[in-house]
């Protein structure tokens, strides 16, 4: 068994509102920082996957994804596998 190293970024649709990136970004304006004109609010999730291979591990991470860690309706996410 090999320990991989996976980046998860997870991101709010992007046709979806972002209530707290909005409530960021007048926070941001409030402060005088002015010419930023939109604000995303994510995740990021690291996680180390003992598995067989570099498949294998993605394909754990693509299971965690769907069951647990991203909700499909209001989110995507995209995976990075990294080096250790």
């Amino acid at each position: 068994m090999t320990t991989y190293h996976v980046q998860i970024k997870v991101m709010p649709l992007k046709d979806l509102l972002d209530p707290q990136g909005k409530a960021v970004l007048g926070g941001l304006h409030n402060l005088g920082l002015n010419g930023i004109s939109d604000v995303r609010i994510g995740k990021h999730i690291t996680l180390q996957i003992e598995a067989e291979s570099e498949l294998s591990a993605k394909t754990k991470a693509e299971e965690a994804c769907k069951k647990l860690l991203a909700n499909p309706v209001m989110e995507f996410y995209e995976i990075e596998m990294v080096q250790g």
